[in-house]
């Protein structure tokens, strides 16, 4: 491994029938990069007409869910009563906190017309003073977020700080988050404010530090090293980072700081389902859905 980085690992791909997801982390050596706890990349993916994602509605605590697509369109449903739909280059941005529920669904016009669905999805684990926040959710459009050049390639700041540039989207701890699009012979030094760092190409040709990355794969810096970042072709990266919050237990679709905090969400799931979701509980289902995700064993 080259100097300066700690770790470089493939993410692992699984077929959700006909619709590819790739799992980047948790890695087993790596569980977290500052708060980045899960990053998914899903697809490249082409829908043929009248077919779709549909998610069922599925609970989340501890933790802020972060949307981003390439291309298509996810409709996003949630407990909050928020019903709207997220387009490349926007950010849905679902503060999870004490516990919301959401679905991800396909739109009605793309599922009749057929699409293609390429994007990430990330978990960002809350501060433990946050973990019981009240949940909330924002959308901001791309428009809204700031875009620079640098080292010849062009970057779109999706969360936090970066070279002294800052996202619209609240956050609650240090972070980052970028999407750059990097034409073949750029290069940019990732002397960026934050000691946790790491670069996943999602495709391309590119080298961290001389060492290169395949499309798929995460290479972490090791904290305060310097790296340069170099594409050898045209090339799509996804950097982040930030401040760890600290160890944190992951199960299903639930973050949190003590092994008993997922205890009680899995009970909580448990017993509203069986209840069938009545209002005022912890988990209620978004307005309009019928179906829900069962706990797992």
């Amino acid at each position: 491994m080259e100097a300066g980085i700690e770790h470089k690992f493939a993410g692992k791909a699984r077929d959700l029938g006909g619709f590819e997801v790739r799992r980047v982390l948790p890695f087993a050596k790596r569980r977290m990069v500052g708060p980045f706890i899960f990053f998914d990349q899903m697809g490249p993916a082409e829908f043929a007409p009248g077919t779709g994602i549909d998610v069922r509605p599925h609970p989340h605590i501890g933790l802020a869910t972060v949307t981003y697509l390439f291309d298509g369109a996810m409709e996003h449903r949630d407990s909050l009563g928020e019903d709207l739909v997220i387009r490349p280059g926007d950010v849905n941005w679902m503060t999870a906190g004490h516990g919301v529920v959401h679905s991800e669904r396909t739109p009605d016009p793309e599922r009749a017309a057929g699409h293609r669905l390429y994007g990430i999805q990330t978990w960002v684990a809350l501060p433990e003073d946050k973990q019981d926040m009240a949940p909330a959710f924002f959308h901001h459009t791309g428009a809204s977020l700031p875009e620079f050049e640098r080292g010849g390639a062009r970057f779109r700041l999706i969360l936090g700080k970066a070279w002294g540039i800052e996202a619209p989207v609240e956050v609650f701890s240090p972070i980052f988050y970028l999407h750059g699009e990097m034409p073949a012979g750029s290069a940019v030094e990732l002397d960026i404010e934050h000691d946790e760092r790491a670069v996943y190409l999602v495709e391309g040709d590119a080298t961290l530090n001389g060492e290169a990355i395949a499309p798929g794969e995460m290479a972490v810096l090791a904290d305060g090293a310097a790296g340069r970042l170099e594409a050898r072709a045209d090339s799509r990266v996804m950097l982040c980072g930030g401040q760890s919050p600290g160890p944190r237990h992951i199960n299903w679709n639930f973050v949190a700081a003590t092994r008993q905090g997922i205890d009680q969400a899995r009970q909580d799931w448990a017993s509203a389902a069986e209840a069938g979701f009545p209002e005022g509980g912890r988990f209620t289902l978004p307005p309009g859905e019928q179906e829900h995700i069962p706990l797992p064993d």
